[in-house]
């Protein structure tokens, strides 16, 4: 599952260094992010990303991770991917949504059971850029 991940990760990433970007994936699974760089702008930039195999009208972003990520340098952006579009948002520029409780796959991939944590569900009008599969 991870490299399966991982490999989706690259590829986005190669993709955005083909249109000006200048990223590199993340070394460690651990990190609060996939992808670390550079805009088309020369701005120091983060990206979380998410694949999805549902479509969900919310996007959903885990608070403990926007808040690290928002610890950091740079413009943070957090990329969704699911089955029927690609979601860009700027979390940099974005006025978050209400935290709400939702029961979430521990973060483990071992462990089967669901715990309740605090997440952001960014609705799709909150997206920078949406491109459509």
């Amino acid at each position: 599952m991870i490299s399966r991940i991982k490999k989706l990760e690259k590829e986005k990433v190669d993709y955005l260094n083909n249109l000006g970007w200048n990223l590199e994936p993340s070394l460690d699974d651990y990190d609060v992010y996939d992808a670390f760089g550079e805009t088309p702008a020369g701005s120091k930039c983060w990206i979380e990303m998410k694949f999805r195999n549902d479509y969900w009208d919310s996007k959903m972003l885990e608070k403990k991770k926007y808040d690290s990520l928002m610890e950091l340098e740079g413009i943070k952006f957090y990329y969704v991917n699911d089955n029927k579009a690609e979601y860009y948002f700027n979390l940099s520029d974005i006025k978050m949504p209400p935290v709400v409780q939702r029961y979430c796959p521990s973060t483990t991939l071992w462990d089967k059971r669901k715990e309740r944590k605090e997440v952001y569900l960014l609705e799709e009008s909150l997206a920078l850029k949406i491109i459509s599969h």
